[in-house]
C-alpha cells in the first residue's frame, strides 16, 4: 500500500488521537502546502453547533501538521443566512464572540473560517461576508467578499456590502494562497464568452500577484447540468493562470435548497487532483503542488454530462442518482434541522405518492413513515391494492380510511351555504371543481389531523413539478402540506426516477409496476367521453410535450412564438397538428397564468433542476396573470396605441 492510498485508508476511519500521529508521520513528504479540505453541514444561525464542528476539525488539522485548513463559506454561521442577521444582529455579534476564541486554539495552522462582519462604516449594508485567516491565536487578515449574486435562490446583496476591493495574497509557511469566496471566482469572461454579471474579476486581479494556490470557501447548490458547468470553469480557471485551484463546498440542505460539497482540486494544468464525496461531510487532506489527492466518485451518471450539450431529453438516467440524494438529504436535514422525525402522507396508488413514499422511507426510516390510502367512490381497487402492496413493499406503517362519509357531510353543508349566498350573489358555476376539491381536501383533513394528534410529525405534499406548472393540483388538498419533496421534478422524469427506484435500492421493485404503467390521474372526477376517472393528459396534454414546453421557458428563455416554430422531441414521434400544438400552447401560458398564487403557497421543496418555481428560486408577481406571452409587432402596437388615442 503506497503513502497516498494509507493516507485516505484512515482518513476514511474515527480520526483519534492514534489516527493523528499516524497521519502526521505519513504526510512528512507532503508538509508544504498540506492543505485539510472541510466539508461540512452547517445549521443556520446555531453559532455553536458550527463552531463545535470547525474546533473539531481545527485540531484534527493542527496535531497531523497541516499548514492549513479551510471551511465553507460562512461556515460558523451558515449560508444562506438571509434576512435573520438583519432583524436579528445578535446572532452577528454571536459569531464574531464564538470566531475570537476558535482564533485563540489556532497555532501554526491556518485556518479559513468563513463567518458574518460588521461592517463598521455607516454607509452601505450592516454586514460583510467574510473569511478570517486565523493562526497563531489569533485573527491574522480577513478576506472579504466582492461579488454578490442577486438571482435564483441567491440575495446576497440584500445584506451583505461587497468588499471595497480585492484582498492581497495571504503569506502562509512561505507559500501565497489567492484567498476567494464562492461567487467571487464565477467572473471568467473568456470561459463564459463575454457574458458576465460583473466588471471585476477578483481571480484575475488576485493572479496578478502570483499566488502559488488558489483557495475559495464556497456555498453552491447542486442543479441539473451544475456539475458540467462547475468542473470545466474550476479546470478552465487553474489553467488560464497555472496555478492549482482548491474548491471547499459546503454539503447539506437549507430549506429548499441543497448543497452537494464534491469539494475539489485542480492543478496547475487544469487537471482534477481531487474530489470529496458527494452529499456527505468530509475531512479530506491534499496538496495541489505535490500531487497530493483522492478522486471520490460523483453520483453515477453525472461524469458522462460534463460535455454534453444543452439540449431536451428524454433521457434521464445520468442524473437520476444526483437527484435522488438531492431529494434524500433535503427531506433528512429539513427534518433533522427543525425538529420532525416523522411523515405522513396519503397514498393514491399513483405514481406520485409512490414516489413520495420510497423517499420518505430511504431518507427518515420506514417506522417513521405513515401512508394512509383515502379512498373515495371513484377510487378503483387497483389502486387501493397497488397503495397496499407498496407500504408492505416498504415496509412503512399503512391505513385505510374512505373519505365518503367527510365528503357527504360537507358536501351537503355547502350546499345549504350555496343556497344562502345564491340569493345574495349571481354567477353560480354551471359546472365547477367544488366535488374534485372536497375531496383532495377531505384527504389533506385526516393528514393534518395526524400530524397535529402526533408529535414530530408532519404531513407531505405530493404534486411533482409538471402539475404545478399548470395549477393541477389543489390548495388545501395535494398542495397541503409541510414539505414537498417532489415539487421540483417533472413527470416524465419522475416515472424515470420510480423505475431507477425499483432497480437500483436495496430492496427491488417495491413499486408495483402496475404504478409505473398506469396512466396518471386523480380519480377526483368521471370523464364523461368514457365513463371512468378522468385521465391527467386527457385535461391537461401530453406530458413529454407539457415537460419540453417547461424545459424550453427555464432554459432557453423561448416564447410562445418560438415553441411555435421549433420541433419538439415529442412531434419527431408522433403526428402533431398545428392547430393541436397551438391549443396545447394555448392551455399551458392559460393555466400557467393562473396558477401562480398556487406557487406562492407551495410549502418548502427541493430545489432539483436548473431552474424551478420554488419561490426561493423564481419571484413573479401573482397579479401578472394578463402578460402577452406571444408579443406583439411594433405595427401591432402602434395600431393599438392609436386606437385607444381615438378613442
Amino acid at each position: 500500500m503506497t503513502i497516498k492510498e494509507k493516507i485516505y485508508e484512515l482518513l476514511e476511519q474515527e480520526i483519534t488521537p492514534e489516527v493523528e500521529l499516524e497521519l502526521r508521520e505519513l504526510i512528512k513528504p507532503y508538509k508544504e502546502g498540506s492543505i485539510g479540505v472541510c466539508q461540512i453541514n452547517p445549521i443556520v444561525g446555531d453559532i455553536e453547533y458550527n463552531a463545535r464542528k470547525i474546533v473539531k476539525y481545527i485540531s484534527h488539522a493542527t496535531n497531523i501538521g497541516l499548514d492549513v485548513v479551510v471551511f465553507p463559506e460562512l461556515s460558523l454561521m451558515g449560508y444562506p443566512i438571509e434576512d435573520t442577521i438583519d432583524r436579528h444582529p445578535i446572532i452577528v455579534e454571536e459569531n464574531i464572540k464564538w470566531l475570537s476564541e476558535i482564533a485563540k486554539i489556532t497555532k501554526k495552522t491556518t485556518a479559513l473560517v468563513g463567518f458574518v462582519e460588521f461592517n463598521p462604516q455607516k454607509e452601505g449594508k450592516k454586514y460583510y461576508n467574510s473569511v478570517a485567516v486565523m493562526s497563531e491565536g489569533k485573527i491574522q487578515n480577513i478576506v472579504r467578499k466582492l461579488l454578490l449574486p442577486t438571482y435564483s435562490e441567491f440575495n446576497d446583496y440584500r445584506y451583505f456590502e461587497p468588499s471595497k476591493q480585492v484582498s492581497k495574497c495571504e503569506n502562509i509557511n512561505g507559500l501565497k494562497y489567492g484567498i476567494s469566496i464562492c461567487e467571487d471566482c464565477w467572473n471568467n469572461s473568456e470561459f463564459f464568452n463575454g457574458s458576465i454579471l460583473y466588471h471585476t474579476n477578483p481571480i484575475e486581479e488576485l493572479s496578478k500577484e502570483n499566488p502559488d494556490v488558489f483557495i475559495n470557501c464556497s456555498a453552491s447548490p447542486t442543479r441539473a447540468k451544475k456539475e458540467q458547468l462547475k468542473h470545466n470553469m474550476l479546470s478552465f480557471i487553474a489553467k488560464k493562470y497555472s496555478t492549482p485551484f482548491v474548491y471547499v463546498n459546503q454539503v447539506g440542505a437549507i430549506d429548499n435548497i441543497s448543497f452537494d460539497g464534491s469539494s475539489r482540486v485542480f492543478d496547475e494544468n487544469g487537471n482534477l487532483l481531487a474530489r470529496a464525496k458527494s452529499f456527505e461531510e468530509q475531512f479530506l487532506i491534499v496538496n495541489p503542488r505535490k500531487g497530493l489527492g483522492k478522486i471520490y466518485p460523483l453520483a453515477k451518471g453525472l461524469e458522462k454530462t460534463l460535455t454534453e450539450a444543452k439540449a431536451y431529453t428524454l433521457e434521464y438516467e445520468p442524473d437520476l442518482e444526483r437527484t435522488y440524494k438531492t431529494i434524500i438529504q433535503g427531506i433528512r436535514d429539513y427534518f433533522r434541522k427543525t425538529g420532525f422525525e416523522r411523515a405522513v402522507l396519503g397514498l393514491s396508488g399513483g405514481l406520485d405518492s409512490s414516489v413520495c413514499a420510497v423517499l420518505l422511507a430511504d431518507a427518515l426510516g420506514s417506522k417513521n413513515v405513515f401512508g394512509i390510502s383515502m379512498p373515495s367512490k371513484i377510487t378503483s381497487d387497483e389502486s387501493k391494492n397497488d397503495a397496499k402492496i407498496l407500504a408492505q413493499n416498504l415496509g412503512i406503517n399503512f391505513a385505510q380510511i374512505p373519505i365518503k362519509d367527510m365528503v357527504t357531510t360537507t358536501t351537503n353543508c355547502l350546499d345549504e351555504l350555496f343556497k344562502t349566498v345564491e340569493t345574495k350573489w349571481n354567477g353560480r358555476y354551471k359546472e365547477s371543481f367544488t366535488s374534485d376539491n372536497i375531496q383532495a381536501r377531505s384527504r389533506a383533513m385526516f393528514l393534518w389531523g395526524v400530524s397535529n394528534e402526533f408529535g414530530k410529525c408532519l404531513p407531505i405534499a405530493t404534486s411533482d413539478k409538471s402539475e404545478l406548472y399548470m395549477g393541477y393540483a389543489t390548495i388545501n388538498g395535494d398542495m397541503s402540506g409541510g414539505f414537498a419533496p417532489i415539487a421540483d421534478v417533472p413527470k416524465t422524469k419522475l416515472f424515470a426516477l420510480a423505475k431507477w427506484l425499483n432497480e437500483n435500492r436495496s430492496v427491488k421493485n417495491a413499486i408495483p409496476e402496475t404504478i409505473i404503467l398506469k396512466k396518471p390521474g386523480a380519480e377526483l372526477a368521471i370523464d364523461p367521453k368514457t365513463g371512468k376517472a378522468l385521465i391527467a393528459e386527457d385535461a391537461l396534454m401530453p406530458y413529454e410535450f407539457l415537460d419540453e414546453i417547461i424545459w424550453r421557458i427555464e432554459n432557453k428563455k423561448e416564447s410562445y412564438n418560438d415553441m411555435l416554430d421549433s420541433e419538439f422531441l415529442y412531434e419527431r414521434n408522433n403526428s402533431v397538428t398545428g392547430k393541436q400544438k397551438i391549443e396545447w400552447l394555448n392551455k399551458f401560458y392559460r393555466r400557467m397564468s393562473f396558477a401562480l398564487y398556487k406557487w406562492s403557497i407551495l410549502p418548502p421543496s427541493v430545489i432539483v433542476d436548473s431552474r424551478s418555481i420554488n419561490k426561493c428560486d423564481y419571484r413573479q408577481p401573482i397579479t401578472s396573470s394578463h402578460i402577452n406571452y406571444k408579443g406583439l409587432s411594433e405595427e401591432a402596437i402602434e395600431q393599438k396605441v392609436r386606437e385607444f388615442l381615438n378613442n
